[in-house]
């Protein structure tokens, strides 16, 4: 997989694999940098995962950070891709990793099958609306998308200048083929500007959605057309949620004590701790 190349099914389902057993095992307490260097072992050799996976692993371990190995594979990893991973360790954003792992889980699997154009544009627009990623970045990087042709990478860029402005059940609507069927009642001449990309049914559910709340078009789409659902945040006082918190902290203070021990001992080495990772929330002064 290259920019500006579709992602080819096999790198799909293996990455389907892979960010589904990084996520369970995280959320069973397993080091990171143990995972992966696990799950490299365990992924299709005829696919160039192993060696991403192996190079994350090498990235994790002197940033902390698993979003800059992402960056610096471009040439696989797609740059929503990257943008997902980026967003989840920015601290100004409550958005957990698990959470991102999960949504680039169902992401991979929805292109390994029989994925459209639209349900993934909709997928995508979603996780940005429902988890808060920001629409300024998440539409660029949708623009940029590779399993997409120029019209729609054409789109997810008018969407980013309109958004705020009109609402998204009405850029569907105009996009879809409902839209010049519907003028054409009134003038038989009507030619759009702009070629629809949506189907009538899209139109027809979009056009019932306007002036309502957005995720009730996504779950509409989900439940009439099979589109892929968006995982959804966890509420703050989810025992899960307050469970990988406390799992979070307890590995920040492990991984405080080992850092002290080592500096006592005179062997502290900063790359074994990943500071950017496990002490994100230690201000420099502490």
């Amino acid at each position: 997989m290259t920019d500006g190349t579709p992602p080819d099914r096999d790198e799909c389902v293996e990455q389907a694999y892979f960010f589904r057993v990084f996520r369970e095992r995280l959320e069973a307490n397993h080091a990171a940098q143990e995972v992966l260097n696990g799950i490299a072992e365990e992924l299709l050799t005829t696919t160039r995962l192993p060696m991403a996976v192996q190079f994350l692993s090498t990235e994790l371990k002197h940033s902390g950070l698993l979003s800059s190995g992402f960056a610096n594979l471009p040439h696989y990893f797609t740059p929503f891709q990257r943008f997902v991973a980026r967003q989840s360790e920015d601290d100004k954003r409550k958005f957990p990793f698990q959470s991102a792992l999960l949504v680039l889980e169902r992401e991979a699997a929805y292109k390994a099958g029989t994925p459209t154009h639209s349900g993934l544009f909709v997928y995508q627009f979603e996780v940005i609306t429902r988890n808060k990623l920001g629409y300024e970045d998440g539409l660029v990087a949708m623009s940029e998308e590779p399993f997409y042709p120029q019209a729609w990478r054409d789109n997810a860029n008018m969407i980013r200048r309109q958004i705020g402005m009109v609402e998204f059940a009405e850029l569907v609507y105009l996009r879809s083929e409902l839209y010049p069927a519907d003028q054409r009642r009134r003038d038989p001449g009507f030619v759009p500007s702009l070629p629809p990309l949506f189907g009538d049914r899209e139109g027809k559910i979009a056009k019932a959605s306007r002036g309502r709340d957005p995720l009730f078009l996504f779950a509409a789409l989900q439940r009439q057309l099979g589109y892929p659902e968006v995982p959804r945040p966890r509420p703050k006082d989810d025992p899960i949620t307050r469970l990988q918190e406390l799992q979070h902290k307890l590995r920040e203070m492990d991984a405080r004590i080992r850092m002290l021990e080592s500096e006592t001992r005179g062997t502290f080495d900063p790359t074994q701790f990943g500071k950017p990772d496990l002490f994100r929330d230690l201000k420099d002064d502490e």
